[in-house]
């Protein structure tokens, strides 16, 4: 194979003539990232777009296109970047992906794209559809609103005799990944984990297995195409809230959550003592002080909307703080309170006072009274009621990712987050 000469960002490589260009970036150490592509796949799917990238001038799938003596590439231009966040953020609004919940949180590429691209919420409002989950299978368990239809598993999964086992039905936005259900049966064992690694998000699962594997061991926990991830939003803010003695005045609260974002927060550990150096704490439940007693520097709030109570809290601290942080998954997007959002509200309060077994005998009332907060329609992030400054994504966040950001957003500090920090789950 003949070699030439290829610009990538300015910069000068060689590569293989008619290599795919994800292919040769890769081989000289430019990252195109990708959630459709597999390299043993001819030809390729270019369903995605994640690897948009600018060849001469126009718009091109990186994986598609083939490199070429004197090829000019732009991959890491901030157009570019904020394009193929576009993407993924979309992926992650349409689909119900509740990753600390998910059995292939940690292996999944979807997830991980997020992590590289530093991708913190999704600018798109989260769908919430109910799609069905399909139990059917002998051999695998296929949940249809996490499926981002990249095509891999229709391509790429056959029986001995290559009978397909998935292809696509219906069109458009109601395009789904269907199953034989007779060739899926026939699939042996190693064909069935196949299928279920080659999925880039956790639709597919193999009965019986799943991914049961702890934090560390996971794929992509720290396996990744970045070491660090800059948040370049960080800024020096005019603070209208006095100090305190020298401090930084800091309030949190916990909405529709499990107050495991407090905990993170504790878990700072000896990075406590330093805090107390340079904050204080007004309204929280960390002092239990119920009233703001003065205004607040940044206040931090855990958990989502899911009655009127959290809705008023929320707007009081939007009034007394400078600066509004949502700290985890809650916050940001609703996360597991929002699994409800795909099942209507009454049928919610049916299943637990009208029909749950857990539930006292004979007494078949939801219960009802002015002092009990009304409950929303569905469970609201943050950001959906009030303006919001900043967000820690995490399930909890981890203490080291909600100190670096509490120091960067306070004093101005420039932080760099390690890859292993950000995780949704």
């Amino acid at each position: 194979m003949n070699c030439v000469n290829i610009k990538i960002d300015g910069k000068d490589y060689q590569a293989f003539e008619g290599q795919l260009l994800t292919d040769a970036a890769e081989e000289n150490g430019i990252h195109i990232p990708t959630l459709c592509h597999f390299k043993d796949m001819f030809p390729p799917l270019s369903s995605c777009r994640v690897c948009m990238s600018k060849v001469n001038g126009k718009f091109k799938t990186a994986c598609t296109t083939k490199v070429w003596d004197g090829m000019e590439v732009e991959v890491n231009t901030p157009e570019l970047r904020d394009l193929r966040s576009s993407i993924v953020e979309m992926l992650f609004a349409e689909g119900n992906h509740y990753c600390p919940a998910c059995a292939k949180s940690g292996d999944c590429e979807l997830q991980t794209k997020g992590y590289e691209m530093g991708i913190a919420v999704s600018r798109f409002p989260h769908l919430f559809e109910a799609r069905k989950k399909d139990y059917k299978a002998k051999n695998f368990y296929i949940d249809h609103s996490r499926c981002i239809h990249c095509g891999r598993c229709v391509a790429q999964v056959e029986t001995d005799d290559h009978q397909k086992v998935f292809y696509f039905q219906k069109r458009g936005h109601n395009t789904f990944v269907g199953m034989d259900y007779i060739n899926e049966a026939r699939l042996s064992k190693e064909q069935v984990f196949r299928a279920m690694d080659l999925c880039p998000v956790g639709a597919i699962i193999a009965k019986e297995r799943g991914f049961a594997k702890t934090f560390g061991k996971r794929k992509f926990d720290y396996k990744s195409a970045v070491k660090y991830l800059e948040f370049e939003s960080l800024k020096k803010h005019d603070f209208k809230a006095e100090e305190s003695n020298g401090r930084k005045v800091v309030a949190t609260a916990s909405l529709a959550g499990c107050f495991g974002c407090h905990m993170s927060l504790l878990d700072i550990d000896e990075g406590l003592l330093d805090l107390v150096e340079l904050i204080e704490f007004n309204k929280s439940p960390l002092t239990d002080v119920k009233k703001f007693s003065k205004r607040a520097h940044i206040g931090i709030i855990e958990g989502g909307i899911a009655n009127s109570e959290n809705y008023e809290n929320l707007k009081l601290f939007r009034e007394n703080c400078d600066v509004l942080v949502a700290l985890g998954e809650c916050a940001i997007w609703g996360g597991l309170p929002a699994m409800r959002n795909t099942v209507p509200l009454e049928a919610c309060l049916e299943e637990s006072y009208l029909n749950s077994m857990t539930g006292d005998q004979g007494k078949k009332l939801i219960p009802y009274h002015t002092d009990i907060p009304v409950i929303s329609d569905k469970v609201y992030g943050i950001k959906d009621a009030v303006m919001i400054d900043y967000f820690i994504p995490g399930c909890p966040p981890r203490p080291n990712l909600i100190w670096s950001m509490v120091k960067a957003i306070l004093f101005g500090t420039k932080e760099k987050i390690p890859y292993e920090d950000l995780k949704y789950d």
